[in-house]
Parts: C-alpha cells; sequence; structure tokens
C-alpha cells in the first residue's frame, strides 16, 4: 500500500487551511446587518428593570 511523502501532508494541511481560513472570511464579511429604522427605535419598550434581591 503506497504511503504519502510527509511534503504532500504538509502541503494539504497548507491548502485545506487556507481553504478554511477563506471560508471564514468571505461568511464573516458578507454578513451584512440590517440597521434599525426610526419607527422601530421609537416602539421600543423601555422598561427600566430593577432587581429585587
Amino acid at each position: 500500500m503506497p504511503q504519502m511523502a510527509p511534503i504532500s501532508w504538509l502541503l494539504l494541511f497548507f491548502f485545506f487551511t487556507f481553504s478554511f481560513l477563506l471560508f471564514c472570511s468571505i461568511n464573516y464579511y458578507s454578513y451584512m446587518p440590517s440597521s434599525p429604522s426610526s419607527n422601530e427605535l421609537k416602539n421600543l419598550n423601555l422598561n427600566s428593570m430593577n432587581w429585587k434581591w
């Protein structure tokens, strides 16, 4: 059964590490959160939370 040379394992490691980092960075920067509109900000319930210990 043929075995892979250590340099091949190292190249595979770098390839998958690079692809994982690229995938994570693309997912991180592709997310665009929607900013709340002024109507939504006015409708927020501003109850103060008084903790009673």
